[in-house]
């Protein structure tokens, strides 16, 4: 990694304005477009394991969401709609008009999903990895609002008293304990201290975390209304290899998605939620088997 003047090191990629939110991109590689995105609270680097084995054969766009990463906030609360714009927003900044496989981990899945049937055009596959999961998604009896401003006043409340600077390292360092099975952290120290001890991630984290439920109920409405187009879908479920009824109660549910989706389902194991970190190459083979080939010339051959 390069360093800036001052000993720091440089951050990559670069800060494009996107739906009037300054926001942190980045795009590497060559070759068909994939985009990555990932789940409630996380930030650009922990797709660092996956993108060297994508990279040689796929232009490879990721961008932090707002608030997260290095990404501005935005006034607005996520919605599954606004998500996929915002998909598409990065995409078209970047002069990126085509199609793409645009993969969805956990939260992101249903952004991912959303995309893909908003704008069947410029999707040429859909992977959700280790998805987010709502059978039977209704709207939540409390208001979305009170629970927007519940979740901001307590981001208020736990900044003032400093937690974010005190322990968001930590919190991070646990995460990635908990929801991996290597239980190794692949970002650099510096930019996990950059992103997590600051109050703007923990809003946005508490944001996100909050509208869950509303986007669950909003992609059901999609999926009553917009049809996915006939590309490859891929769900790739994580497994810690354990026997407990949740677990496999998890896989069966990511099965049936699949199922329900008409796409692929296949399984890591053993690997945890974080599953890029645990297992890249499983998470580089379903993005590579779900977009065009490549010919010789370089030409699109179809489908994989």
């Amino acid at each position: 990694m390069s360093r800036a003047p001052n000993g720091t090191t440089r951050v990559p990629g670069r800060m494009l304005r996107i739906r009037g939110v300054p926001t942190h991109v980045l795009c590497e590689g060559e070759g068909p477009v994939c985009v990555l995105s990932g789940g409630l609270g996380s930030s650009w680097f922990d797709w660092d394991p996956v993108v060297p084995l994508l990279a040689p054969s796929r232009t490879v766009v990721r961008f932090d969401r707002p608030g997260l990463g290095l990404s501005a906030p935005d006034p607005r609360p996520p919605t599954a709609v606004g998500e996929a714009h915002r998909i598409l927003g990065v995409l078209d900044a970047l002069g990126l008009t085509g199609r793409c496989t645009v993969v969805g981990h956990s939260l992101a899945g249903f952004h991912a999903e959303a995309f893909a049937r908003l704008h069947p055009d410029r999707t040429d596959g859909l992977v959700l990895i280790d998805t987010s999961v709502e059978e039977d998604a209704l709207p939540p009896v409390v208001p979305v609002g009170l629970r927007i401003g519940a979740a901001r006043l307590l981001a208020t409340a736990l900044s003032a008293a400093g937690l974010p600077r005190a322990l968001g390292r930590t919190a991070r360092r646990a995460a990635v304990r908990t929801a991996t099975v290597r239980h190794r952290e692949p970002a650099d120290e510096e930019f996990v201290r950059r992103c997590y001890r600051t109050s703007r991630v923990l809003h946005a984290g508490l944001l996100e975390n909050a509208t869950y439920p509303d986007l669950a109920a909003e992609l059901a409405e999609l999926r009553a209304r917009h049809r996915l187009p006939p590309v490859p879908v891929t769900v790739l479920a994580a497994y810690a290899a354990g026997e407990s009824r949740r677990e496999l109660r998890w896989l069966e549910r990511q099965r049936r998605l699949a199922a329900q989706l008409g796409g692929e389902f296949r399984i890591s194991a053993p690997s945890g939620h974080l599953l890029m970190m645990d297992d890249p190459a499983a998470v580089a083979r379903a993005v590579l088997g779900s977009g065009p080939r490549l010919g010789q010339d370089g030409g699109r051959e179809g489908l994989a």
